[in-house]
């Protein structure tokens, strides 16, 4: 790990332009220019910080599932989200998320790590916790959120959901694994 401290960043960012904006992302276009001089175009997808939960009881999880129109179909993930006016990420977002999606509240939250969700294309990075003490109260849902089902499944099936390409979302893999890490 010693080996990756103090790495020398190999673009720079020359010139920044918005090419689109709207309450969820900003879209800009730069141009970079690599340690050898080379210069490029870079495309970044800027969204606030976000916060993904998984609510562990029982042995299991609380997934919810929901049509993902860029997909084109149903996938089954942790709850999580963003605010477009890029609100306070981390714990107060988990616990409006989780209540928001699934109607859950959790006495205790612990911070299981922060994924970059896209590194590639977005500048977001989304902080993941997992949620105990779990007590039932009503859903909150956007508008958007209105197809949503939420089921609880054992960490097992989860294995097998995953295995089976039946649970696709990256923030939900990557979350699952910081679980798995942890036990």
């Amino acid at each position: 790990m010693d080996a990756l401290k103090g790495q020398v960043d190999p673009m720079l960012q020359r010139f920044s332009k918005v090419v689109y904006t709207c309450p969820w992302l900003t879209l800009r276009e730069d141009q970079t220019v690599l340690a050898d001089g080379t210069p490029g175009l870079y495309a970044v997808v800027d969204k606030p910080a976000a916060a993904c939960v998984i609510p562990f009881e029982r042995n299991g999880v609380h997934l919810v599932g929901q049509f993902r129109y860029p997909l084109g179909v149903r996938t089954w993930e942790f709850p999580q989200g963003s605010w477009p006016d890029a609100g306070p990420p981390g714990e107060e977002l988990a616990r409006a998320e989780l209540a928001e999606e699934t109607g859950l509240r959790a006495r205790e939250l612990s911070h299981l790590g922060q994924v970059g969700v896209a590194p590639g294309l977005t500048s977001q990075r989304c902080d993941v916790f997992l949620a105990t003490g779990l007590s039932q109260g009503v859903t909150a849902r956007e508008r958007t959120e209105q197809d949503m089902e939420q089921r609880w499944v054992s960490c097992d099936d989860l294995i097998q959901m995953v295995r089976g390409g039946v649970v696709i979302d990256a923030m939900t893999l990557a979350a699952f694994s910081l679980f798995l890490l942890r036990q």
